[in-house]
């Protein structure tokens, strides 16, 4: 079952307080360039999951999952200010597979790329293996002399 309207927009809402917090508030110096990228929270607004990227090597992702995992509190507390909900969420964190699976994604393209060009370099010097037409054509009668 899909998400209501109003848990749609407290998800949204979420997605853009928390962006915001990172960007000007929470000045921890193992936060890297994070993205957020999605919010999904549950039916009963009790949960949210916050779903992001962070630009550099495992190191820096680390780092940063553990910047966000200390800030978790804070970031609660200012949601909990902006929403205005009887119940403010929990907040997990989670670091999003997009890059990776783009990644995958370009590498199998280049070895379909590959592959076709084999195929195209294969087909310039290749020969019928029997006859150019390879249809049957009607047979013509034979006039009776």
């Amino acid at each position: 079952m899909g998400q209501s309207h109003r848990s749609q927009k407290v998800a949204d809402r979420i997605k853009v307080v928390v962006a915001e917090l990172l960007e000007g508030k929470i000045k921890d110096p193992r936060l890297g360039f994070v993205t957020i990228t999605d919010t999904r929270i549950t039916g009963d607004l009790q949960h949210a999951s916050v779903f992001y990227t962070v630009l550099g090597d495992e190191e820096q992702r680390a780092a940063t999952a553990a910047a966000l995992e200390s800030a978790r509190g804070v970031i609660r507390a200012a949601l909990g200010k902006d929403l205005g909900m009887r119940i403010t969420p929990s907040i997990d964190f989670f670091s999003d597979a997009l890059p990776e699976s783009a990644k995958a994604l370009e590498s199998l393209l280049e070895t379909v790329h590959q592959r076709d060009a084999e195929v195209i370099a294969l087909r310039a010097n290749a020969q019928y293996a029997g006859e150019s037409d390879p249809y049957k054509t009607p047979r013509e009668r034979r006039d009776e002399e």
